[in-house]
């Protein structure tokens, strides 16, 4: 091996594919299109969705539906370490105090309190919902916890 043809035949880019200049080319006479049928002839196209004759997908599947999603209530997640980071001891939390503190943004229907980090306040905490976690957590700090109800 010479080493001046060592990136023989290694190009930036492909040659475009020249068709219809003869048999010695591979890409003469039909130029790669065969013989006959649709696409063998001038101008011939087929839609996007087109699978063949195959019913296509988008006839296929469901054009309308139901969905309960609209409906169902958005819940406010907080965790225990939030709280703990932004009330001192003794406070008590709600919907409004969370919201003053920012910890509440955007729309909600319901506040569920999650036991995720340790609370060593002792906090009244007022919420929609509880995990038993956040339960435990908060009594065995000294707090209580209400659950709102409506």
């Amino acid at each position: 091996m010479i080493l001046d043809d060592v990136h023989r035949g290694i190009t930036k880019r492909r040659p475009r594919k020249r068709v219809g200049r003869g048999p010695g080319s591979g890409h003469g006479k039909t130029c790669g299109r065969g013989h006959n049928g649709q696409n063998s002839r001038a101008g011939a196209s087929r839609r996007l969705s087109f699978e063949g004759g195959q019913m296509p997908l988008a006839r296929r599947i469901a054009k309308r539906g139901f969905s309960n999603r609209r409906f169902a209530l958005k819940v406010a997640i907080l965790n225990l370490s939030a709280l703990e980071a932004a009330f001192t001891d003794g406070e008590t939390v709600n919907v409004k105090t969370l919201g003053e503190k920012g910890l509440l943004k955007g729309r909600f229907d319901l506040v569920k309190i999650l036991g995720n980090g340790d609370l060593t306040k002792k906090l009244q905490v007022e919420a929609h919902r509880f995990s038993r976690s956040a339960e435990e957590k908060i009594s065995s700090s000294g707090g209580t916890f209400v659950r709102i109800t409506g």
